[in-house]
């Protein structure tokens, strides 16, 4: 009998529950949240195999789970990875956070130890941009260059996220090492599918550990967050932010070598942001549990981005399985 614990039921949350309970084998699909009423409203809807659990302070019972996804955001994602690390559970998180993401990393011993795997950055990006980031390298023999963009926050706790990480210090990995920056880079014009358009980037922190730590020997990795759809009050009559209905999107960029040459694959995904994050978090935390056949054949354990823990063609397809579609992306390479 398999059951999952999905936290959270917000914009993502709720999205991956009904995916999850959309999984073939899965026995019992568990449900908590901060907010109760919420919570059975949302167990209701999904049917029968799916149970709402009182929050009792953020420590969900996990006797008899198999896996544990988070979609609660903020810093309770790490102590809640540590009481499935106490149950032997494996645990997925969607928060992109940079001192959650560093946090979970930290564990990596710890789950070892447990044998099973925490799944970092379960989102759009960190996540999937993560995923495409490893099926183009592997049309190269070596790869020196990653750099992603994104726009679109699902909710907003995840505009606020992003919001965060566009005023902290920015972040990436060069020749080995992680430089970090106390002075606002200047933002970059990155073109998105219709209907993002063109929007600035900075530079951010967010999910550049995962993806170093996931690429040996890359020289170079960027991520770029563009400004959240919500508007803000005090600039809305200088530079209005246009919501698009909250469609997101992101742009992966990889540079590698193929015998002497040196060239370029850039892939892009947009979709509901809520959506694309949702259903990553689903698929990912599924595999854990046994239900889908997308991990890496060694079935690694330890933490994790998802460019470590999937393979990115059967992880790619079952998500086109759910409508969520990635593809070569017609765009002007840029390194930066």
């Amino acid at each position: 009998m398999t059951t999952i614990l999905l936290a959270g039921l917000g914009a993502v949350g709720t999205r991956a529950a009904r995916q999850l309970a959309d999984t073939p084998g899965l026995d019992r699909l568990l449900l908590v949240d901060r907010d109760a009423e919420r919570t059975a409203m949302v167990a209701e809807a999904l049917g029968d195999r799916t149970d709402a659990l009182d929050w009792a302070d953020g420590a969900p019972p996990l006797s008899g789970v198999d896996a544990v996804a988070s979609a609660l955001g903020g810093g309770i994602d790490p102590v809640l990875a540590d009481r499935a690390l106490d149950h032997g559970v494996a645990f997925a998180s969607v928060a992109d956070d940079t001192r959650v993401l560093h946090d979970l990393l930290a564990r990596d011993n710890d789950a070892r130890a447990h044998g099973v795997a925490i799944a970092a950055g379960c989102g759009l990006a960190p996540g999937l941009a993560d995923v495409l980031a490893r099926h183009a390298a592997g049309a190269f023999e070596t790869v020196d260059e990653i750099h992603v963009a994104r726009a679109g926050a699902a909710g907003p706790a995840c505009s606020a996220s992003m919001r965060r990480a566009r005023h902290d210090h920015a972040l990436e990995w060069r020749d080995g090492q992680l430089i970090a920056s106390r002075r606002r880079v200047g933002a970059e014009l990155v073109w998105f599918p219709d209907p993002i358009g063109a929007l600035e980037c900075e530079l951010v922190a967010n999910g550049v550990e995962l993806l170093a730590a996931s690429f040996t020997g890359v020289a170079r990795v960027s991520v770029r967050y563009a400004e959240p759809p919500e508007e803000r009050p005090l600039l809305r009559w200088l530079r209005p932010v246009p919501n698009n209905s909250g469609w997101g999107a992101a742009r992966v960029e990889v540079w590698g070598t193929r015998g002497r040459t040196r060239e370029t694959i850039v892939y892009g995904v947009i979709e509901q942001t809520s959506t694309a994050a949702g259903t990553v978090l689903a698929v990912t935390t599924a595999a854990l549990a046994g239900l889908l056949d997308v991990l890496t054949p060694e079935r690694p354990v330890g933490a994790h981005g998802l460019a470590t823990l999937v393979e990115p063609i059967p992880f790619l397809a079952e998500l086109a399985s759910r409508g969520v579609r990635a593809a070569v992306f017609e765009g002007v390479p840029v390194a930066t």
